[in-house]
């Protein structure tokens, strides 16, 4: 079939994408590409179409089916949607993705290249060709263009060449694609995603979450919209969701079960009804966890995957909720996101732990808890990570709000309407990195987690690299015991910096103890039964990487930003390297993309600055390219992703 009647398919409604596709992940490399192989007359491939009836068809975007069969495509929407993108000049009606991907593409026809608009090498030549403008003009365009050139006399010469390439990248609408259709009534849901895998096995793969998302737009349209507008309402509160990991806790609330497979027979109403529940119930978990431990967005909310089964929970609870239980259910959830329950296999953990919530409620998810790790308590050992990445950093941030840590330059306590978002406070080096660097500490005891202190802006910024054993006294002396609730030795000796070591080694017994009182607050009179540490872990396991300053964290943030203004995928802050098996923590990556870039279609990548070759060799054998700057991963996405020309 021509392209041009391919593209009159898609106006006209007998041929439109379905519901489980992904969005459009192209980048400019592909649509030059695509163009580039087209104009040569290069085989690109044909396309596979599911021929069903089109009423009752599950369709992305808002167009009208034509009555009859409708062609839902399967292979090739990446490829129909550039070309009807750059033919038509605007994106068909199911698109969900960057315009900027298929938006100013321009041909040279002197050299027969394909170029994105570039303003300074494009502007003053007349050779380069909008494409869009020509394909939209036709005829009458392809003439207004050979007139206009014809009258320069610089190209007049070559006129016949111009006009008989312009010719062949028109010609381009009548090229033919083969198009496969599968049909039948054996055709269900199931056999077509699982075909749509096969045939995409090296690019976009439906996840199971996607395939249980597409059975339930097949009896409500609505739902991955309503879904979305639900992670956007949350994302606006500071926390970044996955569609994904909402589905997850629609699936426990609705069947008790962490599998996917669980939600396929179950009606759109029920379906409705348990999104409307989970919902509620993850704002109730969140606010719980904001007002109670402090963890009020997305850079400390750890443990995301207990988030599911404390929405099974609330949903099986009858009645107002007791103080008592409150606490308790915020007792397992920060113990199972600082031991990282859910960093390994997230769907076999959270289904022992559905399973240990139906035959004994709190105290057997407790029982399961320990059981696993080995003992709830807190040892001082385990404060003895370093970086921004490790998994005391947030318990180090819960600490501070739980206590009312006070600040050193106001004297006032560090509450949560002071405090706002991260970004609001800094992390200040107890004793400052020049000084440490100074005396020829290693960066991990530079950036030691029990280093850290958190405080507002200001006092910061008047602290700079002064050292604790000068200005430890002016806080004494300013603030009386607001060095205390920092939990600071009170031992004038530690605050000198050739004792930094004995320093680090009392503070993190002061934190473990403080952390083993507030996580006993949330117990009362249980405390001892849950706390009491058969076998305590003495030492964290060395954990490499990771952003260890604000400044690195920052840099990696506007990397970020950048990256997701480009229309890519956006990046996962201090990565985790975890063991499948235990959710053991191996090292942290500052910043990755495990699905890539262009999500399933590129490589996955990750951005290590100033990191070790053991780390490099670690994230490698895990699959990762790496890039050791942040400018060198900005050319990789401009040269390699995007396919612009090297300078």
């Amino acid at each position: 079939m021509q392209i041009s009647t391919i593209l009159n398919y898609i106006d006209n409604g007998h041929m439109a994408l379905p519901e489980f596709q992904r969005g459009y992940v192209w980048g400019g490399d592909q649509v030059r590409g695509l163009f580039g192989s087209l104009y040569r007359r290069h085989p690109v491939g044909g396309l596979l179409v599911w021929a069903t009836q089109s009423e009752g068809a599950q369709f992305r975007g808002d167009q009208e089916l034509a009555p009859g069969v409708v062609k839902l495509l399967l292979d090739g929407q990446q490829r129909m949607t550039s070309l009807y993108g750059v033919i038509r000049g605007m994106p068909p009606k199911f698109f969900d993705g960057n315009e900027k991907a298929f938006t100013n593409l321009h041909f040279h026809i002197g050299r027969e290249e394909f170029q994105f608009y570039q303003p300074i090498a494009m502007k003053d030549d007349p050779l380069w060709i909008d494409v869009s403008a020509l394909f939209k003009g036709g005829n009458d365009g392809l003439g207004t263009m050979i007139a206009a050139l014809a009258a320069k006399p610089e190209h007049a010469p070559q006129i016949g060449d111009y006009a008989g390439r312009l010719n062949k990248l028109l010609g381009i609408r009548d090229i033919d694609l083969h198009i496969e259709e599968i049909t039948g009534a054996d055709m269900t849901l199931d056999v077509v995603v699982d075909i749509f895998n096969k045939v995409n096995s090296g690019g976009t793969k439906l996840s199971k979450g996607d395939l249980a998302l597409a059975k339930i737009c097949a009896d409500w349209p609505e739902a991955r919209a309503e879904m979305k507008t639900r992670l956007s309402t949350w994302k606006q509160a500071g926390y970044d969701f996955s569609l994904d990991w909402l589905l997850r806790s629609v699936n426990t609330v609705l069947t008790g079960e962490a599998k996917f497979l669980h939600l396929h027979e179950r009606s759109a109403e029920e379906v409705q009804g348990a999104l409307s529940r989970a919902g509620k119930h993850v704002e109730a978990a969140l606010n719980l966890i904001a007002g109670r431990l402090g963890l009020d967005h997305d850079r400390v909310f750890f443990g995301r995957g207990a988030v599911p089964v404390m929405a099974r929970y609330l949903d099986q609870h009858a009645g107002p909720m007791s103080q008592q239980e409150r606490d308790k259910l915020l007792f397992w959830y920060a113990q199972a996101a600082m031991w990282g329950r859910f960093s390994g296999s997230t769907e076999s953990f959270i289904d022992a732990d559905l399973e240990a919530l139906s035959a004994g409620g709190l105290d057997r998810m407790l029982d399961v808890l320990r059981l696993w790790h080995g003992g709830l308590r807190v040892e001082p050992g385990h404060f003895t990570g370093w970086n921004m990445g490790s998994r005391f950093y947030p318990v180090l941030y819960m600490l501070t709000r739980m206590a009312e840590a006070r600040d050193w330059g106001t004297g006032l306590p560090l509450k949560a309407d002071m405090l706002g978002k991260l970004s609001k406070l800094e992390v200040h080096h107890i004793f400052p990195k020049a000084q440490l660097y100074k005396a020829n500490f290693s960066r991990a005891d530079v950036n030691a987690i029990a280093n850290f202190c958190f405080l507002t802006k200001g006092t910061n910024l008047n602290i700079s690299d002064e050292r604790p054993e000068v200005y430890f006294e002016e806080i004494e002396a300013n603030h009386p015991g607001a060095l205390a609730t920092q939990w600071i030795p009170i031992d004038r000796n530690l605050w000198r910096i050739e004792n930094y070591q004995d320093f680090l080694a009392a503070r993190r017994e002061l934190l473990a103890a403080e952390a083993n009182k507030q996580l006993a607050s949330l117990l009362g009179a249980e405390a001892d039964r849950w706390l009491a540490s058969a076998a305590p872990i003495l030492a964290a396991p060395a954990v490499i990487g990771g952003f260890a300053t604000e400044e690195e964290e920052n840099e990696l943030v506007e990397l970020n930003a950048w990256t997701q203004d480009r229309g890519l995928a956006e990046g996962v802050l201090a990565f985790e390297l975890v063991d499948e098996a235990t959710g053991g923590q191996q090292a942290v990556l500052d910043i990755a993309w495990p699905n890539g870039v262009r999500q399933e279609l590129t490589e996955a990548v990750a951005v290590l600055i100033d990191e070790s070759a053991e780390l490099m060799s670690l994230a490698n054998s895990a699959g990762f390219r790496c890039f050791t700057t942040a400018e060198a991963f900005r050319q990789y996405v401009i040269h390699e992703v995007e396919g612009e020309p090297v300078a």
